[in-house]
């Protein structure tokens, strides 16, 4: 079916890395479809509070992994009932997605053949149900039971190392480059934040935003700041600063207290 017969569409883009916003709303604009993005999203809370002061979009596009959590708990705390398009660039997330929903998912980087895809899909599916609240569920306790790594490997010089995880001090990521620091030693790490995120302690690490991870144990003190932020400051840190977003101070807060 022709695209082009898809009337001027309210789109709500769900997605915590600008880059991928960017490319995102780039390939759509190659897709010759009249369509308007309501808001960009990068956390579930700020997903949450939009769903409850807005008319629900035409359609969404959703990323999984956020910065703070799967995008599978927004559903758990407000009614959404729009068709949802998932992103994702794990693949076993994205075959988890597609089981719930009844629109399709997209895998990063994503494709302009496969955004037209599930745009024509969309376009041509009459019956749009809502996520099964019990598989979402089952789907959730799934994901979030995950099996947390004990170390990681790292260059050195031209060979590899293991490293303890405990070992680290903080992670973090500059120039599409991920990196952790080892009393004040930096570790090239060849995974992207989200990929390394995803396997380790939340009881121990916390992502204070989408280019940094620090360790609980390397905390020394905890400072207020602009905005409502606060200020950590971290061991072996001799040129970061390490900055907690507004939307986040609460939760990290409940974080070190748990």
């Amino acid at each position: 079916m022709d695209l082009n017969t898809i009337k001027k569409m309210k789109i709500l883009i769900i997605e915590d890395e600008p880059r991928a916003a960017n490319q995102l709303q780039s390939i759509l604009s190659k897709c010759e479809v009249d369509y308007e993005v309501l808001d960009i999203i990068d956390s579930i809370e700020e997903a949450v509070n939009w769903f409850k002061e807005n008319e629900k979009p035409k359609l969404i596009f959703m990323d999984i992994q956020l910065a703070d959590g799967l995008s599978f708990e927004i559903f758990q705390k407000v009614e959404v009932d729009s068709p949802i398009i998932f992103t994702t660039a794990f693949d076993q997330y994205a075959i988890q997605a597609f089981k719930v929903n009844s629109i399709d998912y997209l895998l990063k980087p994503i494709q302009e053949e496969d955004l037209t895809q599930a745009l024509t899909k969309f376009n041509n599916t009459t019956n749009l149900k809502n996520l099964n609240p019990q598989i979402l569920e089952l789907l959730l306790d799934k994901m979030q039971s995950k099996e947390t790594r004990m170390g990681l490997l790292v260059k050195d010089g031209s060979s590899f190392v293991q490293i303890k995880i405990s070992d680290f001090d903080f992670f973090y990521s500059r120039d599409s480059m991920t990196f952790g620091v080892v009393k004040s030693k930096r570790h090239t790490i060849e995974e992207t934040m989200d990929q390394m995120f995803k396997t380790l302690d939340e009881n121990e690490f916390y992502r204070i935003n989408r280019g940094q991870i620090i360790a609980k144990k390397s905390i020394q003190k905890i400072e207020p700041y602009f905005n409502h932020r606060l200020k950590v400051s971290v061991a072996n840190a001799t040129d970061q600063e390490f900055i907690v977003s507004r939307q986040k101070s609460s939760d990290f807060k409940n974080w070190l207290n748990s």
